[in-house]
């Protein structure tokens, strides 16, 4: 009898300590979306995953970012085995653009008062081309006004209505838009579709932008309830059934303890090296050291500096949405530059160069993604030292172009004479402490002083001086 009281008291330990253990992970997607976001919630993820929490809980406050990273995102929250709770959050967040989809791709959506989600229209990185049929005439038939657009028409065009007439009107897009519009569409609907939400307001939202408040996505059923909290939320869920990668699952998560996984050293410092700001002035550095060691070979520090620089640049570039007309310009810029100190073009090439290294600048990022633009003022501020570095350096030339010669003979023209001895045109001067043979067209007196206008050989051309 004591040994299966025993057994029965160890069980109920070992329940009561794995209940014990029971947790929700607690992920922050804020900021930009992009390489450093979706590798910490992947990391994130998989750790909670391996630690065993009862799920997990992205909290969501984003502007949106890179499509790329989004859909890495939802890859892995589709493929989780663990009940994912998509949360807006706190009171004055917002889901926009990737963060809707990431929402939609939840086992379960929330969002906290005073937020928002929407405006998910996908903008395109780089440039786009026209529709095949754009340049052809209109036919008679396009003419009818009993003529209803059809399907693929109307997918080609977006509205947009007069505020002054309230009148709406069909606006034609691009082949490329229209390409990346419809696939975007059908991948938020696919999401809408699996998780039983509203797909029709999905579509709205990459069509035409469309956004929602809390209560309004609530109403809409885009989300399934509004929380003020994390614990509110979990006490909320608590009970319901999700299907997950693994099958149905059942929550239970009211009063739970709540585990911030926050990331490590190796995803700040990838943030920090795909902030476009910061991956410009490295490349900036990079580029700059190695002139400075090509200037000045040896001094080593430069080099190294630079060469570890670039290598970081060119890392978050192919991480980035770079504009590779940007980079050229850019390079340019600085190729012209460096070529106006070697080969003075009286500030043409100099000009030049600081122009295109300015629009370089501005087109290196495509600064409608959300949060992947370079500061501006970094921008200005790199112009404007260029500009007087340039200036700096032309007003250098201009004067060393006319200093008078300190070296060789023509430094002496113009130095003073004293005359030493002088008779029928010629005699002697001293100049510095030396002798020299003069000669003049005018009477000169022993102790007089002249001026030097000429030189042949050993021999100088003076004038008095009056």
């Amino acid at each position: 009898m004591m040994r299966w009281l025993t057994l029965i008291g160890l069980l109920l330990a070992a329940s009561s300590v794995a209940a014990g253990d029971a947790y929700v992970a607690e992920i922050s997607i804020e900021g930009a979306i992009g390489p450093a976001t979706s590798a910490h919630v992947e990391k994130a993820m998989t750790q909670a995953q391996d630690s065993g929490a009862t799920a997990i809980v992205l909290r969501i406050d984003t502007p949106g970012g890179l499509d790329s990273a989004m859909r890495d995102i939802i890859k892995r929250v589709l493929a989780s085995p663990v009940p994912v709770i998509g949360w807006v959050g706190p009171s004055g967040a917002r889901a926009a653009s990737a963060g809707t989809y990431i929402l939609y791709a939840t086992h379960i959506a929330a969002m906290a008062p005073a937020t928002n989600l929407g405006a998910a229209t996908p903008i395109p990185v780089g440039g786009s081309w026209p529709l095949p049929d754009s340049a052809t005439p209109a036919s008679p038939r396009d003419n009818d006004p009993e003529r209803k657009p059809d399907a693929a028409s109307a997918a080609d065009e977006a509205t947009t209505s007069d505020p002054s007439t309230g009148e709406t009107r069909a606006v034609p897009r691009d082949a490329a838009t229209t390409k990346a519009i419809n696939d975007a569409v059908a991948y938020i609907r696919g999401l809408a579709e699996q998780r039983g939400r509203n797909a029709d307001w999905a579509e709205s939202a990459v069509r035409n932008g469309a956004s929602l408040s809390a209560q309004q996505a609530l109403n809409e059923q885009v989300i399934d309830l509004v929380a003020d909290d994390v614990h509110t939320l979990l006490r909320a869920v608590d009970g319901r059934t999700v299907s997950t990668a693994t099958g149905e699952q059942t929550l239970q998560t009211a009063d739970l303890r709540v585990e911030t996984l926050e990331p490590d050293w190796r995803i700040k410092l990838l943030a920090t090296l795909t902030n476009p700001t910061v991956a410009y002035m490295l490349m900036l550095i990079g580029i700059y050291g190695l002139l400075l060691e090509g200037y000045h070979p040896g001094a080593i520090l430069p080099g190294v500096t630079g060469g570890i620089s670039l290598l970081l640049a060119l890392y978050a570039f192919q991480l980035l949405p770079v504009n590779y007309v940007g980079l050229a310009l850019m390079a340019l810029g600085v190729a012209l530059m460096v070529t106006e100190t070697m080969a003075p073009s009286f500030g043409v090439l100099g000009i030049g160069g600081t122009v295109a290294f300015v629009l370089g600048s501005v087109l290196l990022m495509d600064v409608d993604v959300p949060g992947y633009g370079i500061n501006v003022g970094v921008i200005v501020g790199i112009a404007v030292s260029a500009a007087v570095v340039m200036a700096l350096t032309l007003y250098l030339l201009w004067r060393a172009r006319h200093a008078r010669v300190v070296t060789g003979g023509e430094a002496m023209l113009g130095e003073t004479v004293d005359v030493l001895e002088f008779a029928d045109g010629e005699g002697w001067g001293e100049i510095g402490g030396e002798r020299w043979h003069i000669c003049a067209q005018h009477t000169l007196h022993p102790g007089q002083r002249a001026r030097v206008t000429g030189r042949h050989g050993l021999r100088l051309d003076v004038e008095p001086i009056n």
